[in-house]
């Protein structure tokens, strides 16, 4: 039976500022706007972090159950290791889906019934990632939906329940925030790509081969700095942002010099680092 630690490992915390960068820039836009309603941002975060924390249960159960993560190189996987038992996994991925929807229902409760149909829609993607018979995962799909989902959908979802309405700033920092989610799977894929070709998971990674995916990561870190520099007319201090750009260099330096296996295991911790920093400095800009 599996431990607390290994339970929390399995979590895969390193992933997990990705869930939280979106809700603290929508908080920071709705600040900007005047309207940020305290309750409902924590809210969104519960959501946020539970849904993710499900997303990286309900990936170990698939993953484990058709065998791909036997021979994984990177953090802890439950079933893979064989340290729990797939139907308890199961159980945890969708104890957490079940959490999110309930927290979810709340703030649709107060703003409006639709934000049930985006859930829902969340809650999907994230089953069916590495789950089903067709996984969208396995078809290079995957950095699409986190762009999507941990970009577009949570910024915008953020403001939507603070400020109950969408301004244009919302869609414009979203594009950044999902960026940079997205060079988190691309740095977890890079390292995978020898063990996915020979289990059959055709990711982006492996797709695009080991050098496209390294040029891939290093656009995903950049170009949100491009993006401040782009909004800084209308929101000056957004380039506060731009403190965080030193946090991108020792991932992307490994990334581009070639790391591979283990040695890529650090760049995710670095990555939600600088996604992190980021995240917060860009929300504090807008807020000001």
């Amino acid at each position: 039976m599996a431990t607390l630690s290994q339970w929390v490992a399995g979590s895969r915390p390193r992933t997990l500022p990705a869930s939280l960068v979106p809700v603290v820039v929508g908080t920071g836009v709705a600040i900007g706007e005047e309207h940020a309603v305290w309750w409902r941002a924590v809210l969104a975060a519960l959501v946020a972090l539970i849904l993710q924390i499900g997303v990286n249960y309900s990936n170990d159960y698939s993953d484990g159950v058709r065998g791909t993560d036997e021979e994984r190189v990177g953090p802890l996987r439950l079933v893979g290791s064989k340290v729990a038992k797939p139907r308890q996994v199961l159980a945890a991925a969708l104890g957490c889906f079940a959490a999110a929807a309930v927290a979810g229902l709340v703030l649709a409760a107060v703003t409006t019934w639709w934000l049930l149909l985006v859930g829902a829609f969340a809650i999907l993607a994230a089953w069916f990632y590495t789950g089903g018979k067709n996984p969208y995962g396995y078809r290079a799909l995957g950095e699409i939906s986190v762009f999507v989902f941990f970009g577009l959908v949570a910024v915008v979802g953020t403001v939507y329940v603070q400020v109950e309405g969408i301004p244009w700033e919302a869609w414009a920092v979203a594009v950044p925030v999902g960026l940079l989610a997205c060079a988190l799977l691309v740095a977890n894929n890079l390292r995978d790509i020898p063990t996915d070709e020979v289990s059959g998971k055709r990711t982006l990674a492996v797709v695009l081969g080991d050098r496209w995916t390294r040029v891939l990561y290093a656009a995903c870190t950049a170009l949100p700095f491009m993006f401040v520099l782009a909004l800084a007319a209308p929101h000056p201090w957004v380039l506060l942002a731009l403190l965080a750009a030193p946090l991108s260099i020792p991932p992307t330096q490994k990334v581009l010099h070639g790391a591979n296996g283990p040695a890529l295991i650090p760049v995710l911790g670095e990555t939600g680092r600088l996604q992190m920093a980021y995240g917060v400095l860009l929300a504090v800009g807008l807020a000001l």
